[in-house]
């Protein structure tokens, strides 16, 4: 489960992706299986989500990891570096960023459904 916490050790990873409208959804189905069937599975992975946005022009996935050599490791795999190419294929561009949280908010009262 995802948990946003300044006060939490850890690397967060947030990578995004620009597509077009027309390769959005198979980048989007790309990603979810890299996720759950090699991602999930790398030694110091903790939890992911990815996002997209209206338009279907931009992905984000954030991830968080229990150190930043474990992302850098899970990239040089053999079978990442193939998933990467594929990816790559499917999106203009893509840029994974290395971040600490600085601070989180929760909302101060229960939200009504």
């Amino acid at each position: 489960m995802l948990t946003i916490e300044a006060d939490r050790p850890g690397q967060t990873v947030i990578t995004t992706f620009e597509m077009t409208p027309g390769t959005a959804q198979d980048l989007l189905e790309e990603l979810a299986e890299a996720y759950e069937s090699f991602i999930s599975s790398q030694p110091g992975f903790i939890a992911g989500a990815l996002h997209m946005n209206d338009a279907q022009t931009r992905i984000a996935a954030y991830s968080q990891w229990r150190r930043r050599e474990d992302f850098q490791a899970m990239l040089r795999t053999s079978e990442m570096r193939v998933r990467n190419r594929r990816i790559a294929a499917l999106c203009s561009r893509f840029e994974p960023v290395m971040y600490e949280v600085a601070a989180s908010v929760v909302a101060a009262r229960p939200q009504e459904e």
